[in-house]
């Protein structure tokens, strides 16, 4: 089941994975993904593998003129996503990959240099990461150093605990607008058949989130053995 949610704190996200997730008016259909899918560049999709890192604030970039070296500088993408560059002045480039910002670039300075030669280095740049949180022995932020799938994520965060739904772990994802798009996954079902082919690949910033089963909420409310049997009557 995919769904698409405005993008919560995580204090807030709970309430939400606990209950079936519907598509609120105005967020993306399930027709316009599909087709925005099948479009290059349309943006993050749950079994997306291998993409590009894209730009985000305190990256740090060493920006290179082989022909015209006076313009050569470092820039540091600023809070608000913009870079200030020479003679050019405020570009948004948060969210961009490295060759989508060449390519700005190229376009700008071409205003004022003839057929423009750019290299870009990312010289510094936030780690990749994803979040476990919920249910797990061990919930926490973690890098993300390799090609690693939601039940191995699982894994990394300890593995479940003796509250934790195993029908229902939810990998949420942002993506563009301010929404995050979210997946559930039934991981005791993937396991009991064998199947593989729902565990989904993480991407930089992704949630993992496993709620608490209901036995373990009902026990909350179970008083301790003993309480109030061996009272005298009145």
């Amino acid at each position: 089941m995919i769904a698409v949610v405005p993008s919560l704190p995580a204090q807030d996200r709970q309430g939400i994975a606990a209950e079936a997730v519907n598509t609120p008016q105005g967020a993306p259909t399930d027709e316009h993904r599909q087709e925005s899918s099948a479009r290059p560049n349309a943006g993050p999709a749950l079994l997306q593998r291998g993409p590009r890192y894209q730009l985000s604030a305190a990256d740090v970039l060493d920006i290179s003129f082989p022909f015209t070296p006076e313009f050569n500088q470092s820039v540091t993408i600023q809070p608000d996503g913009y870079i200030t560059l020479t003679d050019v002045g405020d570009l948004q480039v948060s969210g961009k990959t490295v060759p989508e910002l060449t390519e700005l670039l190229r376009a700008a300075y071409a205003k004022i240099l003839h057929d423009p030669v750019i290299n870009i280095v990312l010289k510094d740049f936030q780690k990749p990461y994803f979040i476990a949180s919920g249910e797990l022995a061990h919930p926490g932020k973690y890098d993300l150093r390799s090609d690693t799938t939601l039940s191995e994520a699982v894994a990394i965060a300890g593995g479940f605990t003796e509250n934790s739904k195993h029908s229902e772990v939810y990998l949420y994802r942002h993506v563009p607008n301010g929404w995050a798009e979210v997946r559930k996954v039934d991981v005791k079902k993937m396991f009991k058949d064998a199947d593989l082919s729902e565990d989904l690949h993480l991407q930089p910033g992704d949630m993992v989130f496993v709620p608490q089963n209901r036995i373990s909420k009902f026990r909350r409310y179970i008083p301790a053995p003993g309480v109030g049997v061996n009272m005298a009557p009145y």
